[in-house]
């Protein structure tokens, strides 16, 4: 089978995913955001049985999203606001 060397990586990716389904669980946010990570975080999970490392770039990368408080629907709002 070609994936069993990536079992580590699906191992991290794994838990790296419940990790951060807890992490948005916790935020203190407004429902549409708390929405729109979670569909992202859907998205990534779709995204590991075709390309786990591209997910879990794509996971690394919204965890430093939450960790700085970059919340997407904020960033889709200035963007809209700056091309209004």
């Amino acid at each position: 089978m070609e994936r069993d060397g990536q079992l580590p990586l699906y191992d991290l990716v794994a838990a790296r995913l419940k990790d951060a389904h807890t992490a948005v669980r916790r935020l203190q946010v407004p429902q549409d955001v708390r929405a729109t990570l979670a569909r992202r975080l859907l998205a990534i999970t779709a995204a590991s049985k075709h390309d786990l490392a591209g997910a879990a770039r794509r996971l690394e990368r919204l965890m430093e999203d939450i960790g700085r408080g970059g919340f997407p629907a904020e960033q889709e709002d200035r963007r809209a606001e700056g091309s209004a």
